[in-house]
């Protein structure tokens, strides 16, 4: 039985990312798992997803959105959550199966960002081990002023603990690709022809800062207008497909 996990709190991202989510894992999984969530908030979350109180974070009200609350889910007394456990971000668009991600090698894995040094993962897709590595939590609720200060942010910080501690390793390069680095065309052309399909290998497509997934169903620009996208094809049938095998 593999376990998979998501996140969901505040506003940004309400159920139906949840279930849209779900459906896509379903579609994609060829093995036994289950599906977790952890929320404050489980209003209209497909039951057949394992419902998990939101671990406390005492951060700042007003301090700006930094993923910093993924951290708690390496606390020791998730451990019976399983051996390993792979974390989606609530955003991607799974693309192909997932039974590759439980059999890679290693006690973590994680994506190697595409736009920062080497060694900084992009945690909207990573695997761990549940309740053998707290220190991650306990060094940062210990130390939280340094790591505001040294680290960016969740992934980052992320990353240089599992890499202090030998344990750092990232998934095949095209197993996880970047929507907005892989797929959209460069200025001007994006106002005029689709973004490109992230290609054969890639597993999981990651929306990370904007656009978000829905926001590409029509023509979309930046704020600046320099990236733009209309509406794949490919994109669309994928979605199509995740909406119809969604709870309602």
């Amino acid at each position: 039985m593999e376990t998979i996990i998501c996140m969901k709190w505040g506003t940004k991202f309400g159920p139906e990312y949840v279930n849209r989510l779900a459906s896509m894992v379903r579609q994609n999984m060829n093995r036994p798992y289950r599906m977790v969530c952890f929320t404050e908030n489980s209003e209209g979350v497909d039951p057949t997803v394992e419902i998990r109180p939101l671990p406390e974070l005492d951060l700042e009200p007003d301090a700006p959105e930094r993923g910093w609350r993924k951290l708690t889910i390496f606390q020791e007394s998730l451990k019976d959550l399983g051996e390993r456990a792979l974390f989606l971000d609530l955003d991607v668009v799974i693309l192909k199966p997932l039974d590759d991600f439980f059999d890679q090698p290693g006690d973590f894995q994680i994506i190697n960002d595409w736009n920062l040094a080497n060694y900084v993962g992009n945690s909207s897709v990573f695997r761990f081990r549940p309740g053998q590595t707290p220190g991650v939590l306990d060094y940062f609720l210990k130390n939280r002023e340094a790591v505001f200060r040294e680290h960016r942010n969740e992934q980052a910080y992320l990353s240089w603990w599992m890499k202090e501690h030998g344990l750092l390793t990232y998934w095949p390069e095209t197993w996880c690709r970047s929507f907005k680095r892989h797929c959209v065309r460069t200025f001007p052309m994006g106002y005029f022809i689709p973004p490109k399909h992230p290609g054969p290998e890639t597993r999981i497509l990651v929306f990370h800062g904007h656009p978000h997934p829905a926001a590409i169903l029509k023509p979309w620009h930046s704020s600046s207008f320099l990236r733009a996208t209309v509406p794949p094809k490919w994109f669309l049938q994928e979605w199509e497909k995740a909406e119809a095998g969604s709870y309602r």
